[in-house]
């Protein structure tokens, strides 16, 4: 569990250094960055979903494979 919250962690904040580091950089126009920073957030929250709901599917699986030898019939 350690290893995934750690994982978590680590994209989100290599995702706000990266779009920070970008908006500081940015050669572009306020308005483009701040649609490209739009962008960015949206895409970052999907990947959090994704992989979120990788990892239920996975636990749940887990936990029906621990009870089954449990579960009468």
């Amino acid at each position: 569990m350690r290893r995934i919250l750690s994982f978590l962690s680590g994209i989100i904040v290599g995702g706000l250094v990266g779009a920070t580091v970008g908006i500081l950089l940015a050669p572009s126009s306020g308005e483009e960055v701040r649609s490209q920073f739009q962008e960015r957030t949206i895409r970052l929250r999907d990947d959090i979903k994704a992989v979120a709901e990788a990892r239920r599917a996975e636990l749940e699986r887990e936990l029906a494979a621990l009870r089954a030898p449990y579960k009468k019939e």
